[in-house]
C-alpha cells in the first residue's frame, strides 16, 4: 500500500497529473465572488462558509476522473486486480492519495482564501476543522463513483452526475459547522454527523469500490 501510494502522489505532481489544479480552482472561486458581488462584507459573510465548501467540493470533483483512469489506460488495473494487495487495499490507498493531493491542500488553502470573503475570524477554526473532516469523504465517495464509470467513453460527465448527489450530506453539514462556529453556537451536533459520514465512508466505501472494479474488468 505504501508503494502504490508513493506512486500515486509522484503521479500527481508530474506535469498534467492534476495536482494544483483544484487549488486553481478554488482560487478562482474565491476571487471572482467578490468581484462580482462587490467587496461587502454585509453580503459576502453570511454566505462565506456555504461557497468555500462549495468551492472545495467543485474542486475536488476536477481530479476524480484521474483515480483510476490512467491506470485503465496502461493496464496497470488490471495489474493491481492480480496483485496480493486487495482491491479493497487498493481503493483505500487511491482515495488517501487523492485526499493527500486534493483535499488536505484546500482545506489548508481555504483559511487565507476565506479573508476573500471575510468570514469572521472566530470561524476560521472552524472551517479548518470541517474541512479536514469532511474532505475525506469527498474523496472516498468519489473513489467509488471513478471505480464506477473507469473504462467508460465520456465517464467524467456521469461521475459529476453520480457523485454530486452523494456529496450533499458533506455539503450541508460542513457548511453548517462553520456557520454555527462564525455565529457563536454550538457545534457538536453537525460535527458529529460530519464525523459519522466520513467514518461510514471510510469503513465501507473501499469494499464497495472493490466490487464495482471487478464488474468493470470481468
Amino acid at each position: 500500500m505504501s508503494a502504490l501510494l508513493l506512486r500515486d502522489l509522484r503521479l500527481a505532481v508530474r506535469a498534467g497529473g492534476g495536482f494544483g489544479l483544484g487549488l486553481v480552482f478554488f482560487l478562482i472561486l474565491a476571487t471572482l465572488v467578490p468581484l462580482a458581488v462587490g467587496p461587502r462584507p454585509d453580503l459576502l459573510a453570511p454566505v462565506a462558509p456555504g461557497i468555500l465548501w462549495l468551492g472545495a467540493l467543485l474542486a475536488c470533483l476536477l481530479s476524480l476522473d484521474r483515480i483510476f483512469a490512467l491506470d485503465a489506460e496502461d493496464g496497470s488495473l488490471d495489474l493491481l486486480a492480480t496483485a496480493p494487495l486487495p482491491l479493497a487495499g487498493v481503493a483505500t490507498t487511491k482515495a488517501l492519495a487523492h485526499w493527500v493531493t486534493t483535499g488536505l491542500p484546500l482545506a489548508l488553502a481555504a483559511g487565507p482564501l476565506s479573508l476573500l470573503l471575510f468570514l469572521p475570524p472566530g470561524a476560521l477554526p472552524w472551517l479548518l476543522l470541517a474541512l479536514l473532516l469532511g474532505t475525506p469523504a469527498l474523496s472516498w465517495l468519489g473513489t467509488f463513483g471513478a471505480a464506477l464509470t473507469v473504462g467508460l467513453r465520456r465517464g467524467s460527465l456521469l461521475l459529476s452526475l453520480l457523485v454530486l448527489p452523494l456529496y450533499i450530506p458533506t455539503l450541508v453539514f460542513g457548511a453548517e459547522v462553520v456557520r454555527r462556529g462564525a455565529a457563536g453556537l454550538p457545534v457538536a451536533t453537525p460535527l458529529a454527523l460530519l464525523a459519522a459520514i466520513t467514518l461510514g465512508c471510510v469503513a465501507l466505501l473501499p469494499f464497495a469500490t472493490a466490487a464495482a472494479l471487478r464488474v468493470n474488468l470481468r
